[in-house]
């Protein structure tokens, strides 16, 4: 069975991750975020912030990560399988910070396919920095927007996700797959 690729995206502090450990509680198939392990990754080898040193080799490191987690969801016997951000976030914040890239960082986008695509907006009163979330509500909203003009530029339809609970969140996701698949 080929389970509907289903992703999770939005700038940062969006609550994404909760939303995803929350599926995944309730027994979804979900695919992790990969940065905060290739940024502490970089960090035991003497980096600080990877993706402010060297954005390339990050996004290089990210695509690889989310081109596994792409082929690991064949695997999955399930309707759905969520994904904590997916191919285009990779563009889209190589635009943010106004850098130039090679097509081969395009190409996963218009070859490896997901079904849907669920929009967090900025939310300030759950926005927090931390060690690996170092932008500031402002950049997360141009990341945001960033990310709105990456998706569609791949053809993807966004679904925004309301400002609630994240119970409620995953409710008006469930509820919008059932009606749509």
């Amino acid at each position: 069975m080929n389970p509907k690729r289903i992703v999770i995206t939005g700038g940062p502090g969006t609550g994404k991750t909760t939303l995803i450990n929350y599926l995944k509680h309730l027994g979804y198939p979900t695919m992790a975020e990969v940065s905060r392990d290739i940024i502490n990754q970089a960090r035991e080898e003497g980096v600080d912030q990877l993706f402010l040193k060297d954005p390339m080799l990050f996004s290089q490191k990210l695509q690889e990560s989310r081109l596994r987690q792409f082929e690991k969801a064949t695997q999955i016997d399930a309707a759905y399988v969520f994904y904590d951000r997916a191919t285009p976030d990779i563009t889209a914040y190589i635009d943010f910070i106004g850098a130039n890239y090679s097509p081969e960082f395009e190409k996963p986008c218009f070859t490896h396919l997901y079904d849907c695509v669920f929009l967090l907006p900025p939310w300030e009163l759950i926005y927090t920095q931390d060690n690996e979330r170092y932008e500031t509500f402002e950049q997360a909203k141009q990341i945001y927007k960033s990310l709105c003009d990456g998706y569609k530029k791949y053809g993807y339809s966004i679904i925004q996700v309301p400002q609630q609970a994240v119970d409620k969140r995953c409710d008006f996701i469930i509820n919008y797959l059932k009606d749509t698949f």
